[in-house]
């Protein structure tokens, strides 16, 4: 799943930056409503944290442009505004939740991972197909109940196609979400760790459609 952190505070983007990749989020960071406002329209996000303080273009007016323009990535506010009429100009710009500063890591994480859920029409904070499950709590995940080891792109790989099973995924809708901006990205590299994945999941739970992707399936007689 990949994140855009707009923050301009060097230190809260670095260490926010450092506890989204160790969550098995991709990140790409913009420090300034410009830039912002640029990747939110030109890069497909599954989630955007944004700050409303900015420079250049402030955080209510970038979201404004992104909603306007059609962009529908779920938007957390974090702000260090805490009047309840920020709040109401952030939810009326667009915003899906809000969190003020200082706050807690872990609650931000968990926010996120709610909208997330919501999001792609999840319900439970654990993922399952079959016998197959993934939580994002702790980025683990299992097989029959056997914990498997994954590396952070397999991680990453798994948790998307958990997010959106059922549904054909292109190698190239793959690479625009498991990567960050600055990730050297070849289409090619996908069906590495794909074939890496099927050995640690099953080969049969990754279907390939051909011409078209990978589609995430449970094994015969198993649940969803």
């Amino acid at each position: 799943m990949r994140i855009l952190l707009v923050e301009d505070e060097p230190d809260i983007a670095r260490q926010l930056k450092q506890a989204l990749a160790d969550a098995g989020y991709a990140v790409d960071h913009a420090p300034d409503g410009e830039e912002a406002q640029f990747l939110g329209e030109t890069e497909p996000y599954d989630a955007v944290i944004l700050d409303l303080g900015l420079p250049k273009v402030d955080g209510v007016s970038v979201l404004e442009r992104w909603r306007r323009e059609g962009m529908s990535s779920p938007v957390l506010i974090l702000t260090a505004r805490g009047a309840w009429s920020e709040k109401v100009a952030g939810f009326d710009a667009g915003a899906d939740d809000y969190l003020t500063k200082p706050y807690h890591t872990e609650e931000l994480l968990a926010r996120l991972r709610a909208l997330l859920r919501r999001a792609t029409g999840h319900s439970q904070p654990t993922l399952s197909c079959g016998g197959l499950r993934l939580d994002p709590r702790a980025a683990r995940a299992s097989v029959n109940g056997e914990p498997v080891r994954l590396t952070s792109l397999e991680y990453r790989l798994l948790h998307y196609v958990m997010m959106h099973q059922g549904r054909v995924i292109s190698r190239t809708e793959l690479v625009e979400h498991l990567y960050d901006q600055d990730f050297d990205r070849d289409s090619n590299t996908i069906e590495v760790f794909v074939g890496r994945l099927r050995k640690k999941i099953g080969p049969d739970r990754i279907e390939t459609v051909r011409g078209l992707g990978y589609r995430l399936t449970p094994l015969p007689g198993e649940p969803a």
